[in-house]
């Protein structure tokens, strides 16, 4: 499977945006998939992951309660909701898969593509 983001943009403290990272691939509605990110100057963390049957979700401490990952299966596309966005939210957001549970080490993914970048100013 190969994974590709898309939404990025510039947006102002407060304000909202929504991701969808997009799969291609044999099977592709069937990966468990991740958002990470990764600011300047820091490694790529862990934001959210959703299982395949989106019955699944799980969340780092700084996107909990302000962001919502979601899956149209029969669009092979994994959203991110991103809400009441704050300066430290600025990075590359990327989407990765695996098989099984949830799991938040970036390791543990593939399908790596492009990122798209989230600028959120004041």
């Amino acid at each position: 499977v190969q994974l590709q983001a898309f939404g990025g943009g510039l947006v102002q403290t407060g304000g909202s945006l929504r991701l969808s990272c997009v799969a291609t691939g044999r099977a592709a509605g069937t990966y468990t998939v991740s958002w990470f990110r990764q600011a300047p100057g820091k490694e790529r963390e862990f934001v959210a992951a959703i299982n395949w049957a989106g019955d699944k979700t799980g969340y780092s401490d700084s996107a909990e309660g302000r962001f919502t990952i979601s899956r149209d299966n029969a669009k092979a596309t994994v959203f991110l909701q991103m809400s009441n966005l704050r300066s430290e939210d600025t990075a590359v957001y990327s989407c990765g898969a695996r098989l099984g549970q949830l799991d938040p080490t970036l390791n543990n993914h593939d399908g790596w593509g492009p990122g798209t970048l989230v600028t959120v100013s004041s």
